[in-house]
């Protein structure tokens, strides 16, 4: 079952002297979360209601109901802010939530083995590279491009890849 909270990013400092928040995205560009009228504290899912927000270089200055001095603002350093799944505009096919995909079993579509579980996804750039961890904790990395990756069912909780020559020790 796929999480209703998803994270959004990390409070990472404060702007100025009114309460905003600089906030570092965990997600595509900082424009996704000018969407939300309301987010949420990852700690206790606790409403954080967005008076304001705008994109500064590569982070969001966000004004919430209630913060309205840096003090207040900066006891918030460090704090994780999640937005809801409902909230948020439907993903393009082919796109995903990164918190949808860490986990999934990854397995090799041309043979059906099982490779191991997506432990973790970079950002390189050109194109996300996804960690797998097998079942004797030895990780791969896997380029996530059409050509190595061949589809991905988040309803068989499964990334199934068409793995390049030597990409896995047993090749």
């Amino acid at each position: 079952m796929r999480a209703a909270y998803l994270e959004a990013g990390k409070v990472v400092g404060t702007h100025g002297v009114r309460g905003e928040l600089r906030v570092e995205p965990w997600c595509d560009s900082p424009e996704f979360l000018k969407q939300f009228s309301t987010l949420y504290w990852k700690k206790d899912l606790r409403p954080a209601v967005v008076e304001s927000a705008r994109v500064h270089k590569h982070l969001v200055l966000l004004k919430l109901q209630g913060v309205d001095s840096v003090e207040a603002a900066d006891a918030l350093r460090g704090q994780v802010l999640c937005f809801q799944r409902e909230d948020a505009a439907p993903l393009p096919e082919g796109r995903y939530y990164w918190q949808d995909l860490l986990g999934l079993s990854v397995f090799d579509e041309e043979t059906g083995v099982l490779r191991g579980k997506l432990t973790d996804i970079f950002a390189t750039g050109a194109n996300d590279v996804y960690e797998v961890t097998d079942a004797q904790g030895k990780k791969t990395l896997v380029p996530a491009v059409p050509a190595v990756v061949s589809r991905i069912s988040l309803d068989e909780e499964a990334v199934y890849l068409k793995p390049l020559g030597g990409l896995f020790d047993a090749d």
